[in-house]
């Protein structure tokens, strides 16, 4: 949409500089899947945050599954800097050109998720998430790889996705309790 190309233009013509190019260049590595395995790991490990860690795990690969297996194969949406009318010739991409397609950004579907999931989780620590998951969707803009309505349909999946996925575990924690009562092999009191 031209509109777009527009506010990606307006973003490089603006508020383009060294300092912000090197922080975005940089901050926007954050959102690499690498990352997000590590963060799912290290969340993994003590018991106090393994249930978010689980529930961020499978938000993170229902994320993959419909926006970058699904939808941009679907779409088809080509890359911003590829399209008529982007100032490409005063944009230096900052980071190497993405191979897949545009629609929707997995960096913002992505830190979408896991903020969404830590918000519900804590929200403390979430509205710390969400920040860095709205600075990681502006960054993908910024370095000119995806549109405005790119971040927006990210969003709006990692809504979706992180929603059913926290209130299914709610559910299931509520309902069965995953922790054992007693060891294993050993009879209750009661049963006895």
């Amino acid at each position: 949409m031209p509109w777009e190309i527009s506010f990606l233009n307006s973003i490089q013509t603006g508020i383009a500089n060294p300092v912000l190019d090197t922080f975005f260049k940089y901050f926007t590595l954050l959102g690499e899947p690498v990352v997000f395995i590590l963060f799912c790991l290290i969340l993994l490990v003590p018991k106090r945050t393994r249930k978010m860690g689980i529930q961020i795990t499978l938000a993170l690969l229902g994320g993959v599954i419909i926006g970058n297996l699904i939808l941009k194969n679907a779409i088809a949406r080509p890359r911003p800097y590829t399209m008529p009318g982007a100032a490409i010739d005063a944009v230096h991409l900052l980071i190497k050109q993405p191979s897949d397609y545009s629609f929707p950004s997995g960096h913002a579907l992505a830190s979408f998720n896991a903020a969404l999931i830590v918000f519900y989780n804590n929200k403390r620590w979430g509205i710390l998430a969400l920040f860095g998951a709205v600075v990681m969707s502006f960054s993908r803009m910024y370095v000119f790889v995806h549109y405005p309505t790119d971040i927006i349909g990210g969003m709006l999946i990692a809504v979706f996705s992180s929603l059913i996925m926290y209130n299914v575990f709610k559910a299931l924690f509520a309902r069965y309790s995953f922790e054992l009562k007693r060891p294993l092999g050993k009879k209750s009191a009661k049963a006895k």
